[in-house]
């Protein structure tokens, strides 16, 4: 009788100490989902609620050895980048997701912070662009990343995102606000849009979703993307894997509003449950 397989999602990402973004809470995203995570580690990030205080990378020899100590032995259907705080690092995970290309791969290019302040080099932006996008299933920045690698302003969403996907890799472009709800009787202080390009079919999506009044968004793009990798991992499509990752972190989102946390921005809540009796009894 044969054993059953898990569905298991590689993280290459970093920590740090809130457990509400990076590797903790891919993590959780992932177990939530019904994946297995496990995950090589890029570097330490100090922050509070409130600030990133310090980035302190990995050698990238090391990240390299931990991926191939997992993947050479386990393997993985699904990974999936984080933090990658140096062009030697992001050359190193290349390398290593060139040696894995059964496995699908979702590359969440994290550039800058909540601000739009660039939190990586210009070399490591080429990097990404060079290196990384070519061997991605899918890459998942928000849209100030995406302004980022596009190096202007998102003017004509359809065009731009399939820009985003020259290297042959769909696109999901998250929390667009007041440029598509130009002329549609919506504020943007109310709504939010993610699109979704996928480069097998050609076609772009639209996924419009009513903003939830919270401080606790810290890791939501962590979130959302693990949720993605764990059902492509499980078997999904693209298309599929993104339906049911918008389903969870509205969910998360909603659940995580609902809590009080630090001075500054909080979590979302993974672990949400339909069953409000048994969610009280177990979280309350």
């Amino acid at each position: 009788m044969s054993k059953k397989q898990l569905n298991i999602v590689f993280l290459i990402a970093g920590s740090e100490p809130l457990g509400s973004a990076g590797m903790q809470a891919d993590i959780k995203a992932i177990t939530a989902c019904g994946g297995y995570a496990a995950c090589a580690l890029t570097g330490i990030v100090d922050e509070d609620t409130r600030h990133v205080k310090s980035v302190t990378p990995l050698p990238a020899e090391l990240v390299v050895s931990q991926a191939d100590s997992f993947l050479g032995d386990v393997g993985a259907q699904c990974i999936k980048t984080g933090v990658l705080p140096t062009a030697e690092i992001i050359d190193g995970v290349a390398e290593v997701l060139r040696r894995y290309p059964q496995a699908k791969k979702v590359i969440d290019p994290v550039i800058v912070d909540s601000n739009g302040v660039q939190l990586v080099s210009d070399e490591s932006i080429g990097a990404y662009k060079e290196l990384l996008f070519p061997l991605a299933t899918l890459i998942t920045p928000n849209f100030r990343e995406a302004e980022v690698l596009l190096k202007r302003k998102i003017t004509n969403i359809t065009e731009d995102i399939k820009e985003l996907g020259q290297w042959g890799n769909s696109v999901i472009v998250k929390s667009m606000e007041s440029l598509v709800f130009a002329g549609r009787g919506a504020s943007a202080q109310d709504m939010l849009s993610d699109f979704l390009y996928n480069a097998q079919t050609g076609k772009v999506r639209e996924f419009r979703k009513r903003r939830i009044p919270t401080h606790n968004v810290n890791g939501t793009g962590d979130s959302f993307s693990s949720a993605i990798a764990t059902y492509l991992a499980k078997g999904y499509s693209l298309d599929e894997a993104v339906d049911k990752g918008e389903e969870f972190i509205s969910k998360a989102i909603a659940l995580g509003a609902e809590y009080e946390f630090g001075h500054g921005y909080g979590p979302v809540h993974p672990c949400f449950m339909e069953d409000k009796v048994i969610h009280e009894r177990i979280y309350n």
